[in-house]
């Protein structure tokens, strides 16, 4: 049985699925499964909407420093939730961050070592066959891209997009708060309360701060999470 300080870190590759709950209702379910009995207490659950093929992932490394501060064990659903990178789970090992993966737990560090090397070499191929392809298209005179297509719009397109990450960053963060943030508000506990009780328990802010919740920042993701709500819901009404 499960027993200690756990902190949870599910990832979904799209936005839609973040807010649909595709894949992540599951994620969250093996976690509770393996949690479901012994003395154990969830400090916090963290969600990444990001693709697995990048490591520089804002979410979990705030999972990663609320384990170093406390002591807890980062607990996983998979072991391609955490990253096909085998340097990168290393580098977690090697900081005695101990993880547990829900679809293994009886695996040790030698073990997953073995598992995270050959996700990283099926990685590895994908990259070569799509290098190939690439290489294919430029033999048949198939031109890629060109620098000097950076005209004012291309800039203004580019701008848009900061805007559209900005966003996508927000919105993560407000998925990942989004449980406690329910809890609170089923205790019925107004926007001071709940700031006082994020501060509290040690939460990290969108900026990966501890302590620096504000009313206005809580006013902030609570108005947001009733947003993606709706969206949701929007998107399971109107399906495309």
């Amino acid at each position: 049985m499960p027993n200690g300080t756990f902190v949870s870190y599910s990832r979904v590759s799209t936005i839609r699925q973040g807010v649909s709950g595709l894949g992540l209702d599951a994620q969250k379910k093996a976690i509770a499964d393996y949690l479901n009995g012994g003395d154990w207490e969830l400090l916090a659950e963290f969600v990444e909407i990001e693709s697995g093929k990048h490591d520089n992932r804002q979410q979990l490394q705030k999972a990663l420093h609320l384990c170093l501060m406390t002591g807890a064990t980062l607990v996983i659903a998979k072991l391609d939730r955490l990253s096909r990178d085998l340097h990168f789970i290393s580098s977690i090992q090697k900081s005695n961050i101990e993880f547990v993966a829900c679809d293994m737990p009886a695996a040790n560090r030698f073990t997953i070592h073995i598992l995270a090397a050959v996700a990283e070499h099926e990685r590895e191929m994908i990259s070569q066959r799509t290098k190939a392809a690439l290489q294919a298209a430029r033999i048949r005179g198939t031109k890629l891209g060109n620098h000097g297509n950076l005209t004012n719009t291309a800039l203004k397109e580019g701008r848009k997009l900061g805007v559209i990450a900005r966003k996508k960053k927000a919105d993560t963060f407000a998925l990942q708060i989004a449980p406690i943030i329910a809890v609170f508000q089923e205790q019925e506990l107004t926007l001071s309360q709940m700031t006082a009780e994020l501060n509290r328990r040690n939460i990290l802010t969108s900026s990966g701060k501890i302590g620096h919740w504000s009313v206005t920042t809580v006013r902030n993701v609570v108005i947001r999470i009733g947003s993606l709500k709706q969206s949701n819901h929007s998107l399971t009404e109107n399906p495309t």
